[in-house]
């Protein structure tokens, strides 16, 4: 049971699925994330740390950058069962809609 509460509370705070979201489109690193969400950066480690913990986002490190994705779900069938379902979940909600247009247009001007 403790794997599947700790899924359930990783996806208990917005900006944690707005950032799931942002992932499905594209791996970012936390400056990117920070940028599209318009959060501090202490603040989206701490999500992404909660995530990964979940078993829901994997990174991985390229020189100083370390780049984050949608975990496979191999560490636990509620993570992955969850995933599969968020892809179709909340793409007309207002609050992702807007997140997603964000982070495309800050990470287009770079």
């Amino acid at each position: 049971m403790r794997k599947f509460i700790k899924v359930t509370k990783a996806l208990s705070d917005a900006n944690r699925v707005k950032i799931l979201k942002i992932l499905q489109r594209a791996e970012s690193c936390v400056c990117e994330l920070k940028r599209g969400l318009g959060i501090a950066q202490p603040t989206v480690s701490k999500h992404l740390r909660i995530l990964e913990d979940a078993g829901l986002v994997e990174s991985r490190k390229e020189g100083l950058w370390v780049y984050y994705r949608i975990s496979e779900g191999h560490s636990s069938p509620y993570a992955a069962t969850l995933l599969g379902s968020l892809k179709h979940w909340l793409e007309e909600d207002p609050a992702v809609k807007e997140t997603l247009e964000t982070f495309q247009r800050k990470t287009e001007k770079g």
